[in-house]
């Protein structure tokens, strides 16, 4: 499929094909949302916790964790935990993988979900990286490398009748690249002149790239697939300005089609099946772009995202 049938089909998708009500009971699981407090995050949580699962809302911002946990009680009955995470601080994200280990054995779930989308290019993560690719990509990567015990001790403790499952957030666009620029990753003359937007396409397309390595590497023992959500009536948004923002809106849906996606790779009974895959909306499979599938991309973003964390 060309890229211009590419766009369309998944600007304006077909009818879901999985809904939050064929989401089975997920009593014993214990599940992370990063970015769990707005959007997608939080669709995603209020349609898991009647599921009975035990849901850690990530997310830096404690008072609106707290609201979003208050919100989804009302909407749910059920508690979530938070969890608190800036996936633009090494620190941070060691101390929430710490916490986490400290009062759980295994993680079922983990939703990559959180991100930032055309911040200032002034703006950086705490170890100088460019913000986007440092929360979209590095911050999760990191954040998921820390809570590899947890999520391998699922498959070790069930004699691997039952794996973790890792769900990524990649986007329509990824087949606008077709290499990384590890050159902008961090501050100086190259991120500048490439400007925000593009930074944003390097960082989804280098999640579907990281979340293809993954698969290959933990396959056995953990199911990673990786998914575009959609355009969507979110906080994300929040950065755009201007006829940007008038047009997008003009596109976008609300916010609980783009939790169906994860939801479907995250918790369904047919998502044993999907390690590796690239699912688009809402919930359908798709064929991702051979650039992100390519091995030694793989390799080399993997080894550059071991690199920078190695003396974290």
């Amino acid at each position: 499929m060309g890229i211009v049938q590419s766009f369309i089909s998944q600007m304006w998708p077909p009818k879901p094909k999985f809904s939050v009500d064929d989401i089975p009971d997920l009593s014993g699981k214990v599940v992370i949302v990063t970015g769990g407090n707005t959007g997608v995050g939080f669709e995603t949580a209020k349609a898991i916790l009647p599921r009975n699962a035990k849901v850690y809302i990530a997310c830096r911002n404690e008072t609106k964790a707290k609201a979003a946990i208050e919100k989804l009680r009302e909407a749910t009955g059920k508690d979530a935990l938070y969890l608190p995470l800036d996936l633009a601080s090494f620190k941070s994200i060691q101390a929430a993988a710490s916490d986490f280990l400290s009062k759980e054995k295994e993680l079922h779930i983990l939703f990559n979900n959180a991100g930032v989308m055309e911040p200032d290019i002034s703006e950086l993560t705490i170890e100088g990286y460019d913000l986007t690719v440092g929360v979209n990509v590095l911050g999760h990567f990191y954040f998921t490398k820390l809570l590899l015990p947890a999520l391998l001790a699922v498959a070790l403790n069930s004699d691997g009748t039952i794996k973790a499952r890792v769900v990524n957030t990649a986007l329509v666009g990824t087949e606008l690249n077709s290499k990384l620029d590890y050159e902008a990753f961090k501050d100086g003359p190259v991120r500048r002149k490439l400007g925000t937007e593009p930074m944003y396409y390097q960082s989804k397309f280098a999640n579907l790239v990281f979340s293809t390595e993954f698969s290959r590497r933990y396959g056995e023992e953990i199911i990673t697939s990786c998914v575009n959500p959609g355009n969507l009536a979110t906080e994300l948004q929040r950065t755009l300005r201007g006829v940007k923002r008038f047009v997008i809106n003009r596109i976008l849906y609300p916010a609980p089609y783009g939790a169906l996606t994860q939801l479907y790779t995250g918790t369904s009974v047919e998502g044993v099946t999907f390690n590796g895959k690239y699912f688009v909306p809402w919930a359908h499979l798709w064929k991702p772009s051979p650039a992100s599938q390519d091995v030694e991309t793989g390799k080399w973003l993997w080894d550059w995202l071991e690199e920078q964390v190695k003396e974290a």
